[in-house]
């Protein structure tokens, strides 16, 4: 007779320490984009609001694109 208790159960949560990298590389998938069209933008345009608009606009595409790579890359594997 086995104890239920030495049994290791297995879980489909992640770990602490995935969650932290795989939600740190979705971060920079979506700040390097933005901050790099931003400065170039205030580099080329010499305006500091156009190129917050420009930013703003790339962060929001770069949102979108991560919420659809995160569901398939916030998975336990086997």
């Amino acid at each position: 007779m086995t104890n239920p208790l030495s049994e290791e159960k297995k879980s489909d949560n992640l770990t602490k320490k995935e969650v932290f990298l795989k939600s740190t590389v979705i971060a920079l998938f979506v700040i390097i984009p933005s901050l790099s069209s931003f400065l170039l933008a205030w580099l080329i345009l010499n305006d500091l609001l156009q190129a917050i608009i420009v930013g703003a606009i790339i962060h929001f595409i770069a949102m979108g694109f991560s919420l659809k790579i995160s569901k398939k890359f916030i998975k336990k594997q086997d």
